[in-house]
C-alpha cells in the first residue's frame, strides 16, 4: 500500500481499522522525503526521531481503543510556528538556531488531537514573498515542474502536500500566502476569517493581516483541520470568541443540490486586470459554468478599491513588519555579530547579516512610511483605503453569498523570472490580498491545468466567519470536476 498517497480521512480509517500503524505511515512519508526533498526543498527541518516517537505513542493509544480526530496523522508545519524543542527559523539566518520553549496554540491543538508533527517547511523569509525564493536557506521547487516556483510564502507546505511528503500541512496567509501556493501546487488551501484561529506562537510578519490555515489534498481534509485548530484562545487578544461549527459533519451530509439558490459574485474589476493568463481565464470560466450547473446564480459585483489594494497593502504590511522585526537585534536571542565595535554597530551588522534582501527592503519601506512627516501621507492613507476595501466587500455581500475569482493572474512562473522585479512579484497577489485587508475567509480549490501542465486554482471568498460557505462550494466543485486525486507523477 502506498501510504504516502492517503488523505487524512483515508489514513484515519486505516489506522482505526489497524490496516497499518502510524509508525508505518510516518516511515513511508520519511522515505518519500528522503527520496524527493533534496530536489524539491520543501522542508527546513525534518524531525524524524520526534515523529517516530509520537507515532509509536499514537499506536499504543490506538491499540487501547482510543480515538482522536488526528491520532497518528503526520502533519507538517510552516516554519513560522513555534515548536517546543524543535527549531523555528522563519527561514532566516537571524533565527537559524532558535529553539522555542513553548508550542504555538495551533501546534498544541494539533498534538492534543493526536497529530504527529513530521517537520517544519520552507517559506519566504519571515513570510515576505510570493515564490519561496526568498528563503534564507534554499529555494523550494514546484513538484509539477521543478523549473517553476511553488508560490509563497507557504510554498514549502504546499509543495510538501502536493509531492505527498506529508499528509497535510499548516501555512500562514498574510496576503494570499496559503491560497496562491495551493493554487500553484494543485492542492486545497484555506485562509480562515481573521481571529478564527489563534495566532499565539506565530512569529508575525504583519499582525493585523496574518492568519494560520490548512493546506490539504482535498476539501474534506481542510474541514477536518479547521475543526481542530479553530476556536477562541485567551492567549491571543485578536482571537474571536465565536462558536465553531462542525465543518466535517456538514460536508458529510452535503449534496450538490444544496448549492441551488446560492449567489456568487464576480468582481468586474478582477477580470479586467492586465496580464491575466488565457489559461487562468479559461479555467475560471469553466469553474463558473460548473457552479452554474450546480444551481449557483452568478451576479456581477463591484470592488472599486481594487486598483489601490496592492499599494495600500504594501504600505500596511511593511509598516507592521518594521515594528515586529525590531525585536531581532542580536541582544536577546538569535544571531549576534560579535565583530561589532559598539552597540549601534552590533545592531547594524547583525541585521545586515541576518536579514535577506527582501526583508530589509520591506523593513526600510515600513520604517519610512511610519516616520515623522510621512505617517499621514502613507500609513494613515493606506488604513483609510483598507476601511474602504472592507466596505466594498460588505456592500458586495449584500447581493451574494460568495465571491469567486482567479487566485493568481498566471500559473506558477519560472524560478528567477521575477526575482529582480519586486513590483511584478507584488502584483501576483492582486486577487488575494484584499481578503486579508478586510479580514475575510478565502479558499483555493483546484479547477484545471495550464497548457504546460501547471495547476490552476479557483478562489472562493465569503463574509466573516462563513467558512462553511467556502467549504460547501469548494466541495461541490471538487466532486464535480474530479481533480482532487491528481498529483504530480513523482
Amino acid at each position: 500500500m502506498n501510504l504516502h498517497k492517503l488523505t487524512i480521512q483515508q489514513a484515519r480509517a486505516g489506522l482505526e481499522q489497524r490496516d497499518f500503524s502510524s509508525v508505518e505511515l510516518v516511515n513511508s512519508l520519511l522515505e518519500r522525503i528522503e527520496k524527493l526533498d533534496g530536489e524539491i526543498g520543501a522542508y527546513i527541518t525534518v524531525d524524524s526521531e520526534g515523529a517516530r516517537r509520537a507515532a509509536a505513542e499514537a499506536d499504543d493509544l490506538l491499540a487501547k481503543g482510543k480515538r482522536a480526530p488526528l491520532l497518528g496523522i503526520p502533519i507538517a508545519l510552516k516554519d513560522l510556528l513555534c515548536t517546543k524543542g524543535v527549531k523555528t527559523t522563519c527561514a532566516s539566518r537571524i533565527l537559524e538556531d532558535f529553539v522555542p520553549e513553548y508550542d504555538a496554540t495551533v501546534v498544541s491543538m494539533l498534538k492534543k488531537a493526536g497529530a504527529v508533527i513530521i517537520g517544519k517547511t520552507n517559506l519566504d523569509e519571515f513570510a515576505m514573498g510570493s515564490s519561496t525564493e526568498n528563503s534564507g536557506f534554499h529555494i523550494t521547487r514546484n513538484p509539477w515542474n521543478r523549473d517553476h516556483v511553488p508560490g509563497g510564502s507557504s510554498g514549502g507546505s504546499a509543495a510538501a502536500v502536493s509531492a505527498r511528503m506529508c499528509t497535510a500541512a499548516l501555512g500562514t496567509d498574510t496576503g494570499g500566502s496559503i491560497r496562491q501556493p495551493a493554487s500553484h501546487c494543485g492542492v486545497v488551501g484555506i485562509k480562515p476569517t481573521y481571529g478564527r484561529v489563534s495566532r499565539y506562537g506565530l512569529v508575525s510578519y504583519a499582525s493585523s493581516l496574518d492568519q494560520i490555515g490548512p493546506i490539504t489534498r482535498d476539501v474534506m481534509d481542510s474541514a477536518l483541520l479547521l475543526n481542530v485548530i479553530c476556536g477562541h484562545d485567551s492567549f491571543d487578544s485578536t482571537s474571536a470568541n465565536v462558536a465553531v461549527p462542525d465543518f466535517t459533519s456538514a460536508l458529510t451530509r452535503f449534496d450538490t443540490d444544496g448549492l441551488k439558490g446560492m449567489k456568487a459574485g464576480i468582481p468586474k474589476e478582477f477580470l479586467s486586470v492586465k496580464g491575466l493568463d488565457p489559461d487562468v481565464e479559461k479555467f475560471f470560466n469553466n469553474a463558473r459554468n460548473t457552479l452554474e450547473g450546480l444551481g449557483v446564480e452568478m451576479v456581477e459585483v463591484s470592488l472599486p478599491q481594487t486598483d489601490y489594494a496592492v499599494a495600500a497593502y504594501y504600505v500596511i504590511a511593511p509598516s507592521e513588519a518594521s515594528s515586529n522585526l525590531a525585536r531581532f537585534d542580536g541582544v536577546r536571542y538569535g544571531l549576534r555579530d560579535t565583530s561589532a565595535q559598539d552597540l549601534i554597530d552590533m545592531y547594524k551588522k547583525t541585521k545586515s547579516r541576518g536579514f535577506g534582501a527582501e526583508v530589509q527592503r520591506r523593513i526600510i519601506t515600513g520604517t519610512y512610511a511610519l516616520s515623522a512627516g510621512y505617517y499621514d501621507a502613507y500609513y494613515g492613507r493606506a488604513t483609510r483605503i483598507r476601511a474602504m476595501i472592507r466596505d466594498d466587500f460588505n456592500r458586495a455581500f449584500e447581493n451574494c453569498d460568495i465571491i469567486i475569482s482567479p487566485v493568481a493572474p498566471t500559473p506558477a512562473f519560472k524560478i528567477g523570472e521575477n526575482v529582480d522585479d519586486p513590483l511584478t512579484m507584488y502584483l501576483t497577489d492582486i486577487f488575494t490580498l484584499s481578503t486579508n485587508m478586510a479580514g475575510l475567509p478565502g479558499i483555493s480549490v483546484p479547477c484545471g491545468f495550464s497548457a504546460t501542465g501547471l495547476p490552476i486554482g479557483l478562489q472562493i471568498m465569503a463574509t466573516h466567519f462563513d467558512e462553511m460557505a467556502l467549504l460547501k462550494t469548494g466541495y461541490g466543485l471538487e466532486k464535480t470536476l474530479g481533480l482532487q486525486n491528481k498529483f504530480p507523477d513523482i
